[in-house]
């Protein structure tokens, strides 16, 4: 009875993670809207992904952004069911959903009470806009969430191609920026886009990659059993049992070995801490980790 209890309790406290996740996947999606609405479309600063195709639109044709960006991302949400995971249509639902909402919601407020003026300091805006939209972007992304749009080729040139997400957002931002000339003319708003995309997917890389990291954890617990099925089932992550023995106690011990990404740290973690508080745990950083569920081994030729 009392493990029943405890599986429950454990579930709980996952269920708390998720919402935890969500959290900062809306927090991620406010940053990104609240430098897009407030220092992106003021300047018409031209940039990539399926709001940087929105603001065109909106440059040229004066349609609402949040109109335009839910058009782009039903065609996206098609394409990422047949070619992604269920889990990641149904984050990208909903955090298409999320930013539409914020973008539809702050751009009148920044229309009607202006924090910048149009044209002046262009370079600082620019320099703000990107930063708090790489970071929100990358924010999203190390919780597992999406923004939909370009974010669904990004994260599959990520899965197929194996290039990171800074690179990815380069590629096809640089297309996105490059028509922008259709609509202006001239070759400054591209400059500026340029400026932006290399600012903000640097800053989304750094965000990322600090969540991306793998870990390798030790384990040493008498409850071995609940805590390796715990991390097997809801963390879905592999874990060796070793066999072991302590020394001073002359006692055989079994040793868990976990290989996580670093954003994976905080559910192994706390569920060793619910299961048994008083286990013996080592985290390290891992140079490299290549397999099933990792990164691919290469080898230069």
């Amino acid at each position: 009875m009392n493990k029943i209890s405890d599986i429950t309790h454990i579930h709980l406290k996952l269920k708390r993670q998720a919402v935890k996740d969500m959290f900062f996947i809306c927090m991620g999606i406010l940053m990104y809207s609240f430098g897009y609405t407030a220092f992106i479309l003021p300047d018409q600063i031209v940039m990539g992904g399926a709001a940087g195709i929105a603001a065109l639109l909106f440059y040229g044709f004066k349609i609402p952004p949040a109109i335009s960006i839910w058009g782009i991302n039903i065609i996206m949400i098609l394409i990422a069911y047949r070619t992604l995971s269920k889990q990641f249509t149904v984050r990208t639902v909903i955090g298409v959903t999320i930013i539409s909402v914020f973008i539809g919601a702050l751009q009148p407020v920044f229309e009607a009470f202006p924090i910048v003026t149009a044209g002046e300091d262009k370079f600082m805006h620019l320099l703000i806009g990107s930063v708090l939209s790489g970071a929100g972007l990358g924010l999203v992304f190390s919780h597992n969430g999406s923004t939909g749009g370009t974010d669904i080729l990004i994260a599959m040139f990520n899965k197929y191609f194996h290039m990171n997400f800074g690179r990815a957002i380069q590629l096809i931002d640089t297309c996105i920026i490059a028509s922008s000339y259709l609509i202006f003319k001239e070759m400054e708003p591209i400059v500026y886009g340029i400026a932006f995309t290399l600012i903000y997917s640097y800053v989304c890389d750094y965000v990322v990659n600090g969540s991306r990291q793998t870990m390798q954890f030790i384990i040493i617990s008498k409850k071995y059993e609940q805590i390796a099925d715990m991390i097997n089932n809801k963390i879905h992550r592999g874990v060796t049992v070793i066999p072991g023995k302590g020394w001073y106690s002359k006692h055989d011990i079994d040793i868990l070995i976990v290989l996580a990404r670093k954003y994976e740290s905080h559910g192994i973690l706390s569920t060793i801490k619910i299961i048994d508080p008083e286990a013996i745990v080592s985290q390290t950083f891992c140079h490299g980790v290549f397999g099933e569920g990792f990164d691919t081994l290469r080898v230069s030729k």
